[in-house]
């Protein structure tokens, strides 16, 4: 199986190796790439993309997997793994494992992994294990370090919001302390 990119003169090979069967030999030489941050090829990813605009009243989106917002969310993101891409906007809480930001944020960034890349735009606090910030990025906020690590781990099941939106409440974290 071939997937063209949108270079007209570079094409990316894949191989059914990838899904776990034995792979054929090809005549074509493959190319070799360096990662690019794009979610297409990973499995069990979800990708809000730059035409999607999603907003209400106590959103909460949730996934088990990897979400990638290139578009524009207002409202709170929880999973594994969010990316921010740099084209995504999003305005509310990001809670995730690992949290890469290449667009805006503009609320607070709750992970275990927390990454500013050259593009990133934040406003709010950041509450981490590690932080990485690189040089370009823009963040106006401050940051914690919590003592437990268990304070950082998102809560994936999606009941637990659904309960939670009934009786008013809408998210589990623990709200920050107003200094």
């Amino acid at each position: 199986m071939a997937v063209f990119s949108r270079s007209s003169n570079e094409v990316e090979t894949k191989t059914v190796a990838s899904i776990g069967v034995a792979a054929q030999p090809m005549a074509a030489p493959s190319v070799a790439r360096a990662p690019t941050g794009n979610l297409m090829d990973r499995a069990n990813a979800s990708v809000i993309g730059r035409d999607l605009v999603i907003m209400g009243q106590q959103i909460v989106i949730v996934t088990q997997g990897i979400l990638q917002v290139d578009g524009e969310v207002r409202g709170d993101l929880r999973g594994k793994e969010v990316i921010v891409g740099e084209t995504g906007r999003v305005t509310g809480t990001v809670a995730a494992e690992t949290v890469q930001v290449r667009g805006s944020v503009s609320g607070a960034i709750r992970g275990i992994t927390v990454t500013l890349l050259p593009t990133a735009r934040v406003e709010g606090d950041i509450h981490h294990q590690t932080l990485s910030i690189t040089e370009g990025a823009i963040f106006d906020g401050r940051v914690r370090r919590p003592k437990d690590v268990s304070e950082l781990q998102p809560i994936l099941d999606p009941s637990h919001y659904a309960d939670g939106m009934a009786n008013g409440s809408g998210d589990s974290l623990p709200k920050p302390p107003v200094l």
